[in-house]
């Protein structure tokens, strides 16, 4: 019965520590963009876009950090942040003029 016990107070735990890493509204998270210079992930945008953050996760991103690939490569052949960028759900990612959307020198 104390393991039992033991057990779901881990997992509970577990699923907690995953959901703390999550990025809110009003927070925001940078990522290495390479020569472009880095990429700004602001959780507020997407909420008050109507995005949830299940939305994405685990589908396009997975749960661990830095268990997604994010490159511009990926983000143009669909995955990651192209799943929505993609000029018809967001603004396409693909477009030269959307860059600094993203990254901020």
């Amino acid at each position: 019965m104390r393991l039992l016990l033991v057990l779901v107070v881990g997992l509970v735990a577990l699923g907690l520590v995953g959901t703390a890493v999550a990025v809110p509204p009003g927070k925001t998270v940078e990522f290495e963009g390479g020569g472009a210079g880095k990429v700004v992930f602001d959780g507020k945008i997407h909420s008050t876009a109507g995005k949830k953050c299940n939305d994405c996760h685990p589908k396009a991103f997975k749960m661990k950090k830095g268990s997604t690939q994010i490159t511009m490569k990926a983000i143009n052949e669909g995955q990651a942040c192209g799943v929505c960028h993609n000029g018809k759900d967001a603004f396409d990612a693909k477009a030269a003029e959307n860059c600094k959307k993203c990254h901020v020198q």
